[in-house]
């Protein structure tokens, strides 16, 4: 294979100041090698007062939203020879779908984002963030204690108490736990996004059709949140996503009732001849795999991007990590909350104001504080869903050859704490929800749920499907 380097993400960019264009917005559009003379399309309206945090989330937020539609608007001209169609991105949509777990019922029911033993504790000498929402993550973390398996909030606690923050962090990675030291902001940056050209295969022609990714074959190996917003984003645009999961690894029902929406869902023992030969079959005619796993845990399997793409030439891999592709956390595990408080956000947010409803607080004393959504996540999964709408794009449009796209939560953090100025809040109008949120009968019951802000004229305001039961269907494309 050839490589080729394409936009570099971390050029300097205008980030909230006054000009023609909203700075964040622009900034991630240039980027994902968007064309700057498309940024007039894009405008927002809707509450300002939404998000409200330390840092500029609600400005994050909107411009990942609006650079993903804008996107999808940019490849639905393509696909249907007009004018590219506007973009107007509501702040509400945006901050309901921000928080699209928070939203969701079923039958009624209020799904429980946090586990027990997931949150904030104090240390011997500061605090640490836990993630224990997994059985088996909290079976790790448990065991790396020498805690019992039985062990509550209060016992967990007295534990960590007796020891140093760093001590504990390095404890539970070693047994594949998940516990970060808090620690102050630092100077560390990671880019945003980075996107390599592979090869010169020319990408198969996509017909004319009414929704920019109707006809494209989407893998979906990712988990949790922001992985599976960006499939799910595209699966609204029309994309045919197949989520596949290990038959070993668990999943949250609840998580995928909320992120599952307009995919399919299977799993295959990738170790299991059948199950590897259906995979392979799979991604033979696949346009787009992408991935969210800490690197190196899909090679054993021939999953790399480099071995992705040497079997399938033309194809566009985008992958996604916790902590960012350079450094000695690279191939660690994380969470958003995690990262919240390994790059100094959780010092930055603390105290009363800005703090969301996260599982901050688990044990005595002030705490320290979290973003008003898991907004890494959420605004990392519409810059994915982004860059892979701009590189179906690219390869129609004069620029052949697969993609290697790589994100990380880190590199989204350093954005929000280094790349975007804050702005006020505009006006005091108060922020009701309801107005993005809809019912939808699923083979989980009745789901209320937040509708996706991705907004452009013509674009679609709903998915075609419901979330089926996890991991039933078939390995098959529609």
């Amino acid at each position: 294979m050839t490589e080729r380097p394409m936009h570099p993400s971390d050029q300097p960019a205008p980030d909230g100041g006054p000009g023609p264009h909203d700075g964040p917005t622009a900034h991630a559009w240039a980027a994902l090698g968007g064309s700057a003379g498309l940024l007039e399309r894009v405008s927002f309206h809707g509450p300002d007062g939404v998000l409200p945090a330390r840092l500029p989330v609600r400005q994050l937020a909107r411009a990942t939203v609006a650079a993903c539609s804008l996107a999808a608007a940019e490849l639905s001209a393509l696909r249907g020879a007009g004018a590219v169609p506007e973009v107007s991105i509501d702040q509400g949509a945006v901050a309901t779908a921000f928080v699209s777990e928070r939203h969701l019922r079923i039958d009624g029911r209020t799904p429980v984002s946090f586990a027990p033993l997931s949150g904030f504790w104090p240390a011997a000498d500061g605090w640490v963030r836990t993630h224990a929402n997994y059985p088996h993550h909290r079976a790790r973390l448990l065991g790396a204690l020498g805690l019992p398996a039985d062990t509550g909030p209060e016992q967990l606690a007295g534990t960590l108490r007796d020891h140093p923050a760093a001590w504990i962090q390095e404890r539970a990675y070693e047994a594949g736990a998940l516990a970060v030291a808090v620690v102050p902001p630092g100077d560390t940056t990671h880019p945003l996004v980075e996107v390599r050209v592979v090869g010169e295969t020319a990408a198969r022609p996509l017909a004319a059709a009414p929704l920019p990714a109707a006809g494209v074959r989407v893998l979906d190996l990712t988990r949790v949140i922001a992985g599976p917003v960006a499939t799910r984003t595209l699966a609204l645009l029309g994309a045919d996503v197949l989520r596949i999961d290990p038959t070993r690894l668990p999943e949250a029902e609840d998580a995928h009732a909320d992120t599952g929406f307009g995919k399919r869902s299977t799993r295959l023992d990738l170790a299991d001849p059948a199950d590897r030969a259906a995979f392979e079959e799979l991604l033979a005619t696949a346009d787009v795999v992408v991935t969210g796993y800490r690197p190196g845990a899909l090679d054993a399997h021939g999953l790399a991007p480099e071995a992705l793409l040497e079997r399938r030439p033309g194809l566009i891999v985008a992958q996604l990590n916790a902590w960012g592709w350079s450094g000695p956390w690279v191939g660690r595990r994380g969470f958003d909350s995690l990262v919240q408080a390994g790059v100094g956000i959780a010092v930055t947010e603390a105290g009363d104001d800005g703090a969301g409803d996260d599982g901050a607080g688990a044990a005595g004393g002030r705490p320290p504080g979290v973003l008003p959504a898991q907004a890494l996540d959420h605004g990392t999964g519409y810059l994915i869903a982004a860059g892979v709408l701009r590189a179906l794009t690219d390869q129609r449009t004069g620029r052949p050859g697969g993609r290697h796209l790589r994100y990380s939560l880190a590199g989204t953090a350093s954005w929000l704490q280094h790349g975007i100025t804050p702005a006020e809040p505009l006006d005091d109008r108060p922020y009701e929800p309801e107005r993005w949120i809809t019912e939808t009968g699923s083979p989980y019951g009745v789901l209320r749920h937040a509708l996706s802000p991705v907004a452009y004229a013509g674009g679609p305001t709903d998915w075609a499907r419901p979330p089926g039961r996890w991991g039933t269907d078939a390995p098959a494309w529609l």
